[in-house]
């Protein structure tokens, strides 16, 4: 077990150039690899820098580097344009797909009794660990896990473990890890490197990968004073405490704790890192802790034109909507469609606000009729976007015509929380 790289603080700002060293260095200490895989994320995680680190390692691999897998997970896949903006200059038959419910191979299986244990006797199956096949049957000789280390409403801190077990996982495994998050609370999760969900993915990592020679690539990413981003750490090794060390930077990085509950947030949503409620509802994930009882959440949501990624899960969330825990629980009950899609359930979970806070969803390309459909508030875009412009704003509190609003500029670079929360 090694550690090839850990470098970082919160003052940490890491150049294009000093991660190129830094991640040739580390590479250079592996000895002679000819047959490697890149694993890095989609677009909707393009501010991890890891596509930045993919071009640098295919730099270094030459042809040696025989294929890019991104972990999408239930995510669309990538398309050309969106694989040469974040991969520039990578040839594209270099790029793999993963499909998460035709691509996967089940390696192992975490026992019926642990998952018990860890869901504090909620649910009693087992967890399959599942991966894709050119990961288990590839015959790679360096898999190369690039991604970030960010608060994450599933297991607590994202990344390590998680890039191969979820991001390349398959149907079963990515809906009952999900569910398992859903289900112990993601107040309980949220910003914490050892839960439930984790030991889990551990615990298929110890049993099932230890022959694969994976290799993970992790950066903490945060904000400067100008509202620019900086890479703050890059943690390089073959085991959990390049994770941990990563983990510990992203808390003090990503993770603001505020003396005051929020009355009213208002999140914006890139158009071109969110199309969807499935993957824009990190903004009520991302804030909830902070927000005070009877809060509103605004969110602008320019590029949102769908509610789920996948087709079917899309369609469940129009039948079931984001009800909160107990209708939803009672709807997998009773209704073999959500509880064949967990992972679904799950998502209808962590969105909804359990009635304690409003959520107004201001979408570019969904109608009232739909929003309001699946339980939230509809607000029009332009009109919000004209209170609320994006431009002027600045991370933190503003005020607006007298009234104090929490802006936030990108929900997926954070984690917010009140003090009484924690």
């Amino acid at each position: 077990m090694s550690l090839y790289c850990a470098t970082g603080t919160v003052e940490t700002d890491l150049s294009p150039r000093q991660l190129k060293d830094l991640l040739t260095e580390s590479l250079a200490k592996l000895g002679e690899r000819n047959h490697v895989l890149a694993v890095p994320p989609d677009q909707t995680r393009e501010h991890s820098r890891a596509g930045e680190l993919t071009c640098y390692a295919g730099e270094y691999y030459g042809d040696r580097l025989k294929a890019v897998l991104p972990a999408v997970g239930t995510h669309t896949p990538m398309r050309q344009d969106q694989i040469a903006h974040m991969f520039p200059g990578m040839p594209m038959d270099l790029f793999r797909v993963h499909n998460w419910r035709t691509d996967v191979e089940t390696i192992g299986e975490v026992p019926a009794e642990f998952i018990r244990e860890q869901s504090e006797g909620k649910l009693s199956y087992a967890w399959p660990a599942q991966v894709n096949r050119l990961i288990s049957q590839g015959g790679f000789d360096l898999i190369l896990s690039i991604g970030q280390v960010v608060p994450h409403e599933v297991i607590g801190m994202a990344n390590y473990t998680k890039n191969i077990l979820i991001g390349t996982g398959g149907r079963e495994s990515i809906n009952r890890s999900h569910y398992l998050g859903a289900v112990y609370g993601m107040e309980r999760i949220m910003g914490r490197a050892d839960n439930p969900v984790r030991s889990v993915l551990n615990y298929a990592s110890g049993h099932f990968l230890r022959h694969l020679p994976i290799v993970y690539v992790l950066t903490v990413v945060g904000r400067r004073t100008d509202g620019g981003l900086a890479v703050r750490g890059l943690f390089i090794g073959d085991d959990i405490e390049c994770f941990h060390l990563a983990a510990e930077l992203s808390l003090k990085v990503n993770f603001e704790i505020l003396d005051q509950p929020i009355r009213k947030a208002v999140v914006y949503l890139d158009p071109h890192e969110f199309h969807s409620t499935w993957l824009g509802n990190k903004a009520v994930y991302r804030t909830r802790m902070a927000l005070a009882d009877d809060a509103e959440l605004i969110i602008l949501a320019p590029g949102v034109k769908e509610f789920g990624e996948d087709k079917t899960i899309d369609a469940l969330i129009r039948k079931y909507g984001y009800r909160g825990t107990p209708a939803t629980l009672e709807a997998v009950q009773a209704n073999a469609d959500i509880a064949g899609d967990l992972s679904a359930a799950a998502h209808l979970i962590h969105a909804s606000s359990e009635g304690r806070f409003t959520i107004t969803w201001c979408p570019g390309h969904l109608t009232r009729e739909e929003i309001e459909g699946v339980g939230f508030n509809y607000g029009d875009l332009n009109a919000m976007l004209q209170r609320y412009d994006p431009e002027k704003l600045t991370n933190g509190y503003n005020l607006i015509d007298g009234e104090e609003v929490f802006f936030i500029s990108n929900p997926g670079l954070g984690l917010w929380a009140h003090r009484s929360r924690l």
